[in-house]
């Protein structure tokens, strides 16, 4: 690599939103972020799925639409 014209890639500490930290390594000295894997609803089971199959009926029934 050439010296002088890449980035320090140092140690930095990226902080969630929910408390949680990790140490790292990046040309970024500090992040913090909003969503991790360790408070997103996906990864820990808290995600809400919709019942999409009342919302087909009922919009064929608004707009008069046969099966």
């Amino acid at each position: 690599m050439k010296k002088g014209i890449h980035p320090k890639y140092e140690l930095t500490e990226v902080k969630c939103a929910g408390g949680f930290t990790v140490k790292t390594k990046s040309t970024v000295r500090n992040l913090e972020v909003e969503i991790s894997a360790f408070n997103h609803p996906f990864y820990t089971g808290t995600q809400k799925l919709l019942d999409t199959a009342g919302r087909v009926e009922r919009f064929n029934k608004r707009y008069g639409i046969k099966e």
